[in-house]
């Protein structure tokens, strides 16, 4: 089979840990934690997937992160995993239903391999760069445990049929169901039938495209993977696919990724207000200022918050990348006023994901860290798939999406 003609997505034998031991196995994702977070949430939990995610933890502190030894740890620990049964693959290809619960929030997608060639000829379609240390990361994780553990969480335009098989699957016994730190319920179904296989794989392929939502670089690696695997290997190599956790793009939540900055690149307070009244409005208020839409955005500054919203006049509506919230803030005053123009690698900026709330922010000024907090509308779904549509990519860290993805429920072995 040529690579183009390969579909969209397949079924495939998931590795995955006994119903019994699903909680002690799913982990958060993991570039989420430190390796310290990591190491003290790992304590007293031996099954935890985190000793294959970051096995550094098993390792003395001071060991780099990407020493040979800590792969080395990690493939070990895996096969530990699989030898004891405590992961076990299943016999019959097939599709999971994944359920995420967070509070009121609920969504329900499929758990599939991916087509690299999709992915590479762009109709798996990307919004951010990726960096090649944390590509080279990502590409010795696969190789040294032949397998792809962290699932790429992927978006698609919503689909009533998809959903309504989707929901046919839930009405059957859960294959691991728990509750994570946070609260977070994590449920998975499988879906084996050959009837319901062949439906769902129909359907998805059909569809023009998918958007990444998280993941780019697990993506990228898989790719680089594929790529080195290519011409020596069987045709139908599963390395040409990997690991994908997919959502209606309805059910997505995106929350805000604000911004800390710490000094006002030598401007007084007040000169930096009169500075930034001729691009947006200014007014102050007497709460924390969580933005109600788009062209709005909090600021806290001198322990006090203002509202901001962007002068029309300052918005370009028709590129998609440059009248996102966060583009604004960083064309009208990161860069002209405060000097930042390289948000991935000056350190006078900082970024704080939504779940920790304004009084983060509030804090992190309050102490003398930070001069100055932006509090930012979360990006719409819907323009994250329009930069994705024009080739483009965003600004770094305009999306948070939560609930997050477990590791450890699902792996996919590379044959």
């Amino acid at each position: 089979m040529s690579l183009d003609s390969r579909p969209l997505i397949r079924p495939f034998n998931g590795l995955r840990p006994r119903r019994a031991d699903a909680a002690a196995v799913a982990a958060p994702p993991y570039d989420v934690l430190s390796s310290e977070e990591a190491r003290q949430a790992a304590i007293d939990r031996p099954l935890s997937f985190l000793h294959v995610s970051k096995a550094e933890i098993d390792l003395p502190p001071d060991v780099d992160h990407h020493a040979p030894e800590v792969y080395a740890r990690s493939a070990e620990n895996f096969r530990r995993m699989i030898d004891t049964g405590v992961l076990r693959r299943d016999e019959r290809p097939g599709y999971y239903a994944y359920r995420l619960v967070m509070g009121e929030h609920v969504q329900l997608g499929l758990v599939a391999v991916a087509s690299i060639a999709a992915y590479d000829s762009n109709r798996i379609r990307k919004h951010e760069f990726t960096r090649p240390d944390k590509e080279d990361d990502r590409v010795r994780q696969i190789e040294a445990l032949n397998a792809q553990t962290g699932p790429v969480l992927l978006a698609h335009a919503d689909d009533p049929v998809v959903e309504r098989l989707l929901r046919k699957a839930t009405e059957g016994v859960a294959v691991a169901d728990l509750t994570a730190d946070g609260g977070i319920r994590h449920t998975l179904w499988a879906i084996d039938d050959g009837d319901g296989v062949a439906r769902i794989s129909a359907r998805f392929n059909a569809m023009p495209s998918l958007y990444i939502a998280d993941g780019h670089h697990r993506s990228a690696a898989a790719s680089r993977v594929a790529a080195a695997r290519r011409g020596r290997t069987a045709a139908g190599d599963s390395a040409e696919y990997f690991l994908s956790v997919i959502f209606p793009a309805s059910q997505m939540r995106i929350m805000d990724y604000n911004r800390v900055v710490r000094d006002l690149g030598g401007l007084s307070e007040a000169a930096f207000l009169a500075a930034i009244d001729e691009r947006y409005t200014v007014a102050p208020s007497a709460n924390p200022v969580r933005p109600e839409r788009t062209g709005v955005c909090g600021m806290y500054l001198g322990g006090a918050w203002f509202r901001l919203e962007v002068r029309p006049e300052r918005v370009a509506m028709t590129d998609p990348v440059r009248r996102l919230d966060v583009s604004l803030l960083a064309e009208q005053i990161l860069g002209p006023l405060l000097g930042i123009v390289d948000l991935r690698r000056d350190t006078r900026i900082d970024f704080v994901g939504g779940m920790r709330g304004l009084a983060e922010l509030e804090r992190r000024v309050n102490s003398g860290e930070m001069a100055v907090a932006f509090a930012m509308y979360p990006t719409p779904m819907a323009e994250l798939m329009a930069v994705a549509d024009a080739g483009q990519v965003m600004p770094p860290k305009s999306t948070w999406f939560e609930p997050k993805l477990a590791d450890g429920l699902v792996s996919h072995v590379l044959d």
